[in-house]
């Protein structure tokens, strides 16, 4: 019973922190949470809202980042605004004037670029967030911009495996988030990922069609 006690303190602990996290929620970081959430769904849909809507998100979190030092998030989140214009452009390819991007697989040619682009990111923001700033989590906050720089990277490719990432991304930020007291972004992320889960089956589905 004794061993029980403690675990049962934290999660108390983790309750309250997380009930206190939401009622403290700014107007902003509400906004740029359902804009991302909503991005997201579009996404799972091949929709092209996904670009405007999540470029709501994008530009809040750019600033709320700044704020929590969450720096490399921050330049994430400034990568995913420009990525995102250009993935509207390539979206919005017609198919009487240019190729239409269907969903694809990687080949293993650039499933090697991808995880070698993800290496270098990681070693790369960590090295800059490590003796260039005050980060607290420069590991942290450097894998899980390496993992959505990737993400967005493949997305805007309509590969399959950019929701891979995604799901990484997810499972990363949530308790990143939570620590920087973010607890109502944190939340964002733990719904991301069921919906990143659901975009990988969506997407797979979908590629199997464009096979055929």
């Amino acid at each position: 019973m004794p061993s029980i006690i403690p675990y049962f303190v934290n999660v108390t602990e983790i309750w309250h922190q997380l009930i206190t996290g939401i009622q403290q929620t700014s107007f902003l970081e509400f906004t740029g949470t359902i804009c991302g959430i909503a991005s997201v769904f579009f996404s799972r849909r091949e929709n092209i809202l996904v670009y405007p809507v999540g470029m709501v998100s994008t530009i809040i979190y750019i600033y709320l980042y700044l704020v929590h030092g969450l720096y490399a998030d921050a330049s994430v989140n400034f990568y995913y605004t420009v990525m995102s214009i250009v993935g509207w452009i390539m979206w919005s390819k017609k198919k009487n004037h240019q190729t239409v991007l269907h969903i694809s697989y990687n080949s293993k040619k650039e499933q090697w670029i991808s995880v070698a682009f993800f290496a270098v990111c990681w070693v790369v923001l960590f090295l800059v967030l490590h003796h260039f700033t005050d980060s607290t989590v420069p590991q942290a906050d450097a894998f899980t911009s390496a993992a959505a720089f990737t993400g967005m990277y493949l997305m805007n490719k309509k590969k399959v495996e950019n929701w891979w990432w995604w799901i990484i991304t997810n499972v990363a930020s949530i308790p990143l988030n939570f620590y920087k007291g973010l607890v109502f972004t944190s939340f964002q992320y733990l719904v991301l990922l069921i919906l990143a889960i659901m975009g990988l089956t969506s997407w797979i589905a979908k590629a199997k069609q464009t096979r055929l």
